[in-house]
């Protein structure tokens, strides 16, 4: 599988979000999309990036992008997150982890000295058109509105 970056097609999915209704890439063609995979729901980090997603939302939604947050994390778990948190956004599981896969996402991490196997934290800003435009690796989870915002300022 070719590296994905700037320019490469962003790879099609198909899952289901937190509500159980399929959700596709292709639901959002012709949109631009704030595509962001992260570890796993209802921690510190992962609750700050979505809350400050949430936080922001109107603002997003006005400048005419949508989000789609997507981790491994089940259905039920990914519903239990969002009505904890009023997510506006739709949370995909990918429990059998296909597209954390298509993401090249899955690999090996470390977290206080102990190596385990999980997503890592990225996101990916996708035209209308499909392709990727930007990838921010390790977004900041407090200030995740504001790198989108100035890496969709950069591509313009």
């Amino acid at each position: 599988m070719a590296e994905l970056k700037v320019g490469s097609k962003a790879p099609a999915f198909k899952g289901v979000d937190q509500n159980g209704a399929p959700i596709s890439l292709a639901d959002f063609k012709g949109k631009k999309v704030i595509l962001y995979f992260y570890p796993k729901d209802d921690t510190p980090g992962c609750t700050a990036q979505a809350c400050n997603l949430r936080d922001n939302y109107k603002a997003l939604i006005k400048k005419g992008y949508q989000v789609i947050g997507i981790s491994t994390d089940d259905v039920k778990s990914h519903k239990k997150f969002e009505t904890k948190y009023a997510l506006p956004f739709p949370l995909v599981s990918d429990a059998e982890k296909t597209i954390v896969n298509k993401y090249q996402l899955w690999g090996e991490k470390k977290f206080m000295g102990r190596t385990y196997m999980g997503t890592t934290r990225t996101t990916f800003l996708i035209n209308e058109e499909g392709k990727i435009v930007k990838i921010i690796n390790k977004p900041d989870t407090a200030n995740h509105t504001e790198e989108v915002l100035a890496a969709w300022a950069e591509v313009k």
